[in-house]
Parts: structure tokens; C-alpha cells; sequence
């Protein structure tokens, strides 16, 4: 289905039902806080209790997800000592040395040292580079600039892969939303009418990661996911997910960024332990053929995660993404200034928050398709829009509305033996859920690349104390990007592709 929104769909009926699904995940966040506030006011009895249900809830949420945490930080550091390529020397007949990696490196107006490093980074892959196939995807409305940095990066790089490609996407096509996904569908057609058909090479053989500009895979990243494609039971009805890690820049990051995007580490993390809840996410990998038969999406922002679900609905939900456990490192949000950063944070968390438009394409899709078993919708149902939800809600119901019934509740309430407990209850079943801030604090500080030279080891004691902004991030960088994207899709204000600025400090 290539449907981004209502209006793409010509019957008034489906129009009208595909509307619908685009206001229930609004409707459904914005209706819980506004309840909250009414019911603390005029039912203070009723909202404390489900306040108290939510905190004990909230408490064995972390308390599980922390499990799945340590587990995963431990399988991506077996996973990183391990030798790939012996690995795939031990599968029989060779099967290996024909697969060749198609890597997509969508760019615009990104500098030169940001797209020189991660080429720099795939060169020193222990993969054979005469199996690597390596595109950098440009964009006309860059403008003249680019044209001297294109010719840069071919000069240093067009002789150190199998192949090397520049494509320059052209501005304006119909039926496109200008960013990533349109850049890589024209990138992937480019490249079949130059490399894949001359070369006759098997569409099975080929796997195409679609990386982001600033994606800096480690060194045996292609060996290992080579090896999960090769012994996957159904490698040609799976995507392969790596576990992003923001490394390139975290030390030069402010606090806020940081928090963010660890925490961002920590939740693919703990989805990389719950395999059947796993939707591919940004950089990633998958089989071309699945590319060429479903079909990449080039008309939605989110297209990282349409994808899975595009293809899960073409193969009547026999699909799923499999977890490589392996690390890809990323840069966190950092800009010129600090305003900068903040405001880039936000419309980043934001964009990725749109990926709300996901609900109704998924809920409209379950209908039409009768072949998925009902438990498979109503479990794909339920994960993804208590997702969204929880992103927009859960901030906002424990660091704020569990006061409300203290402040609306008047006399009456106030009097009673459960207002006297209320806080209490609620910041000793907090306090016992920091046990997840915890946890965080400790992997973070695991996964951290060696500190800079030019900073001191006082900046290692504020890798740990940022974790105590944690409640203010979840809230700024949380709560309202998420509340801000599903009101633009309540109202039909659909967002478009926003770039994220890439900055790193010269060290």
C-alpha cells in the first residue's frame, strides 16, 4: 500500500476510516491528561487509585525492561568479541564470498569530515571490499556546493570498493515527500541500471543497509549480519537490526543530548531482547529482493520503520526483524550553539515521534488483510499504540499529575486517610523505580568510548550526574515532541522531512 495519509486513498469510506485511525492515538493521549485533571478535581478518590495502579505498573515496567537491558549490553559485548569471518567459514560451500553488501549513505549538506569519516569507517571493515558495493546519495535542492564535495569523496574513495557510486537525487518529483526514503528508492534505481544488471548479480546475494550520513558501522559489522542472513530460517522474509549507538560526538554533546540519545541506545537495546515487538529503525539492513518486491516508501517521513511494516502486510505478516546485537555508532544532536541544539533536539524527537503516522497505515492495513491471525493484530495493535502513548503520556502522569489530586481534590479529599498516603505511596514506588535510572547509569558509562585528550576526568563524573535531568528530558524532549506530532496528525497537518544538522568539535 502506498498510502501516507487519508487523501490518498480515493473511496470516501475508506477516507473517513483511515481519518479515524489518524485521531485515535491523539485523541487517546490527550484524552488521559485531560481526565486526570478533570477527575482529580471532581473524582480525586478515583484518580489517586488509578495513580497508584500506574506508579506500581510504571515500577515493574522498569524493573523488566532493566532485565532486558543488562542481557542485551551483555550479548552485544559477546557478540563484539566474536570472530564473524571464522564464523562464516565454518558454513558450508563457501556460501558466504557471494554475498555482496549494498551500502546507501543518504547525504544533504552534510560536511565533508562527517561523510569522510563514515567512508573511512566501511573501508576498515573486515568484510572483503571487493563484495561491497558503496552509494552516496545526494540531493539536487543541495544546490552548486555540493558539487566540489562529490568530487572530493570520488577521488578518495571510488577505488576502494567493488564499486563506488555517487547519485544525485533530482528535487521536485511527484507523489514524494523530499528526504531520506525518496533519496534511496532513486539511489536503488540507479544503481540496478549500473552495477546490478551489467554485473548480473543475483538479487538473493544482495543486502542493502540503508545507513544514515553519520552511521559508523564497527569493524565486523557485515561479517556478523552476513552471517545472521545466511542461517536465518527465513532470510529473505527478515530485516536485520543493529543497536545504534551515538559515540561519534557524546563527549562534546551537552548534558540533554547525551541523556537522549543513551536513552534512545538503551530502548533498542532492550527491544533487541523482544524480538517479536522489534521494528526496524533507522540504520538498518535488509534482503534487496524484499526491496524490490514490496517495495521501499518514498511518500512518508518515517520510512524506516514503514518499511517492516509495509512488508509485513505484503507477506501477510510472515516477516520479522532479527537482532544482530551488534553496535553501529551515531552522532547525538549537536549544533553550532547550544539554542541551536535545543531546537534541533526537539524537531528531531519530533520527527521520530511521527512515526505515529505508522497507526493508522497499520490499523487500515489489519483491515484489509485477512490473512494475518487475529492475535497477531491485535498483539502488533496493542504494542504500538501503548508505545506511542506511554512516549506522550507516562512522563507527564508521574512527574506531574501525581500531585493533581493533592491540589484539586479539595477538603473532602484531603482529609482522607489515602491523601495523607498518596505522596508517600508515589515517591516510594519512584524511588524504587530509579533502580532503571541505575542500570542506565552503569551500561552508559560501559559503552562510553575513551574519554578526549582535551577533557579532563571531571567530565566523566558528568557523564553520571546527567542522569538526574533524566525526568525534565523525558518531559521537554518526551512528552511534548510526542503530543506536538500526534495533535499535527489529529488536525491533518502532516510533517515533512527535517534534516537533522550534523556538527562535531574539531579536537
Amino acid at each position: 500500500m502506498k498510502i501516507s495519509k487519508a487523501a490518498d486513498l480515493k473511496s470516501s469510506k475508506d477516507r473517513a476510516l483511515f481519518r479515524l485511525f489518524e485521531i485515535l492515538p491523539g485523541v487517546f493521549s490527550f484524552g488521559v491528561l485531560i481526565a486526570s485533571v478533570i477527575l482529580s478535581w471532581r473524582a480525586p478518590i478515583l484518580i489517586a487509585v488509578f495513580i497508584i495502579v500506574f506508579d506500581v505498573y510504571w515500577l515493574i515496567k522498569i524493573s523488566y525492561l532493566s532485565i532486558h537491558q543488562i542481557s542485551s549490553y551483555k550479548q552485544m559485548k559477546k557478540n563484539l568479541k566474536t570472530d564473524w569471518l571464522v564464523k562464516l567459514d565454518r558454513l558450508p560451500g563457501g556460501r558466504w564470498k557471494k554475498i555482496y553488501h549494498l551500502i546507501i549513505l543518504p547525504t544533504y549538506k552534510e560536511e565533508l569530515e562527517i561523510i569522510r569519516t563514515t567512508l573511512r569507517s566501511l573501508t576498515e571493515s573486515d568484510y572483503p571490499k571487493e563484495k561491497m558495493i558503496v552509494v552516496l546519495a545526494t540531493e539536487e535542492r543541495a544546490g552548486s556546493e555540493s558539487l566540489n564535495l562529490r568530487k572530493k569523496i570520488e577521488n578518495e574513495f571510488s577505488k576502494e570498493f567493488f564499486q563506488f557510486l555517487i547519485t544525485i537525487h533530482p528535487k521536485n518529483i511527484l507523489g514524494e515527500i523530499a528526504g531520506k526514503g525518496s533519496n534511496v528508492v532513486w539511489a536503488v534505481k540507479k544503481i540496478k541500471e549500473k552495477i546490478i544488471t551489467p554485473f548480473k548479480i543475483p538479487l538473493e546475494n544482495i543486502i542493502i543497509s540503508n545507513f544514515d550520513i553519520d552511521t559508523k558501522p564497527y569493524r565486523q559489522y557485515f561479517s556478523c549480519l552476513t552471517w545472521h542472513y545466511l542461517t536465518a530460517k527465513k532470510p529473505l522474509k527478515s530485516s536485520y537490526q543493529p543497536i545504534p549507538i551515538y559515540n561519534n560526538n557524546i563527549w562534546d554533546a551537552p548534558a540533554f543530548s547525551r541523556v537522549i540519545s543513551t536513552s534512545g541506545t538503551f530502548w533498542q537495546m532492550m527491544q533487541q531482547q523482544r524480538p517479536e515487538q522489534l521494528v526496524t529503525y533507522s540504520s538498518h539492513s535488509m534482503p534487496f529482493r524484499i526491496f524490490e518486491e514490496v517495495g521501499y516508501p518514498a511518500n512518508v517521513v518515517s520510512d524506516d520503520s514503514r518499511i517492516f511494516w509495509k512488508s509485513y502486510l505484503y507477506y501477510d505478516g510472515d516477516y520479522k526483524v532479527i537482532p544482530l546485537h551488534y553496535p553501529v555508532s551515531m552522532d547525538a544532536v549537536l549544533a553550532k550553539n547550544l539554542f541551536r541544539t535545543i531546537i534541533n533536539q526537539y524537531k528531531q524527537q519530533r520527527r521520530w515521534s511521527w512515526g505515529v503516522e505508522n497507526i493508522p497505515y497499520l490499523f487500515y492495513g489489519f483491515l484489509k488483510n485477512k490473512k494475518i491471525p487475529l492475535f497477531e493484530k491485535f498483539r502488533h495493535s496493542f504494542n504500538i499504540i501503548e508505545g506511542f502513548w506511554s512516549w506522550a503520556v507516562c512522563a507527564l502522569l508521574i512527574f506531574f499529575l501525581g500531585w493533581l489530586p493533592l491540589v484539586l481534590g479539595g477538603e473532602n479529599f484531603n482529609t482522607t486517610l489515602l491523601s495523607y498516603n498518596l505522596p508517600r505511596l508515589t515517591r516510594n514506588l519512584m524511588t524504587l523505580a530509579m533502580i532503571g535510572m541505575v542500570v542506565s547509569t552503569i551500561v552508559s558509562m560501559l559503552i562510553l568510548p575513551p574519554r578526549p585528550k582535551n577533557y579532563g576526568k571531571l567530565k566523566n563524573l558528568s557523564m553520571i550526574f546527567q542522569w538526574l535531568i533524566l525526568p525534565l528530558t523525558l518531559i521537554i524532549f518526551g512528552s511534548f515532541p510526542a503530543l506536538d506530532a500526534q495533535a499535527r496528525l489529529i488536525f491533518g497537518k502532516y510533517l515533512g522531512f527535517w534534516v537533522t544538522e550534523k556538527t562535531r568539535k574539531i579536537q
